[in-house]
C-alpha cells in the first residue's frame, strides 16, 4: 500500500495520495476550505493527506490520528516536515474502542468538530469500528458538523465495479472481518447513532464520499 520510507525521518509515500488527494479536496473544499476550528483525521495513514488539507485550510485545526505505529511515525514526521501551524501532533485512535481509546485530555478537547474525515479504514478493519465511528462522531460533531467516509462502498447489495468486487474479494481472503461495506448498512446504522446521510458524490476509481451530518430535531 505505502512505499518504503523514502526519507530517514520515517516518512511513508503512498502512491493513492497523489491520484487522490485532489479530487478528495474539490468535494471537501465547499466545507472545509473557509471554515473554522477543528477537524479529526480518523485514521491518517502516511499524513500526506493532512498536510495537503490543512494547507488547503488555514482556519482549520487538523487532529491527526491513526491506530498503526508506523503510520504515527510517518504522520509526525510529514507534520514537521510541513512545517505548518494548524496540524496538532500525531496521535493514537481505536476507533472501535469507548471515547476512540484516546486519552482524557484529548477525547474532551476533541467535541464540537467542524469535521471528521475518515478515509480508507471502514473496509480494512472490523465492522466494530465502522460503529464506534459512527457513534463517537454523532456526540463529538458541532451542530453543523460533517463526517466524511472515503472509499470504496456497495449499493443495496451490489458493488458498483466489478474492480471493486475483486478487490473485496482479496480482503475478504486477508481477513474475514474486512470487506467494501454496503451503504444500506451504513445509513440505518448512522441513524440510530444520530446521523443522517446528507449525500453521496462520486470519485475516480469507484471510489465515493459519503458525507453525514447530524440528525435535526423534527
Amino acid at each position: 500500500m505505502f512505499d518504503p520510507p523514502s526519507h530517514a525521518d520515517g516518512r511513508l509515500d503512498a502512491p493513492a495520495f497523489h491520484r487522490n488527494h485532489e479530487p478528495i479536496w474539490s468535494a471537501l473544499a465547499p466545507y472545509l476550505a473557509d471554515a473554522t476550528g477543528h477537524v479529526l483525521e480518523a485514521g491518517s495513514g502516511t499524513g500526506q493527506h493532512v498536510v495537503e488539507f490543512a494547507r488547503q485550510s488555514p482556519g482549520l485545526t487538523w487532529w491527526p490520528t491513526d491506530y498503526d505505529a508506523q503510520h504515527l511515525q510517518s504522520i509526525e514526521a510529514w507534520r514537521k516536515h510541513a512545517g505548518l501551524p494548524n496540524i496538532q501532533p500525531a496521535r493514537f485512535i481505536d476507533l472501535s474502542a469507548p471515547d476512540w481509546g484516546l486519552d482524557a485530555p484529548d477525547s474532551n478537547a476533541l467535541s464540537g468538530l467542524a469535521a471528521i474525515l475518515c478515509a480508507n479504514v471502514i473496509h480494512i478493519a472490523p465492522w466494530p469500528v465502522a460503529e464506534g465511528l459512527l457513534r463517537d462522531a454523532a456526540s463529538r460533531l458541532r451542530a453543523d458538523g460533517k463526517l466524511f467516509l472515503y472509499g470504496p462502498f456497495m449499493r443495496g447489495g451490489q458493488h458498483t465495479a466489478p474492480s471493486n468486487e475483486a478487490f473485496d474479494q482479496s480482503l475478504r481472503t486477508r481477513n474475514p472481518a474486512w470487506g467494501v461495506r454496503d451503504i444500506a448498512d451504513l445509513e440505518p446504522l448512522a441513524h440510530r447513532c444520530g446521523l443522517s446521510l446528507a449525500n453521496s458524490v462520486p470519485m475516480p476509481a469507484n471510489n465515493m464520499i459519503l458525507m453525514f451530518e447530524r440528525k435535526r430535531p423534527a
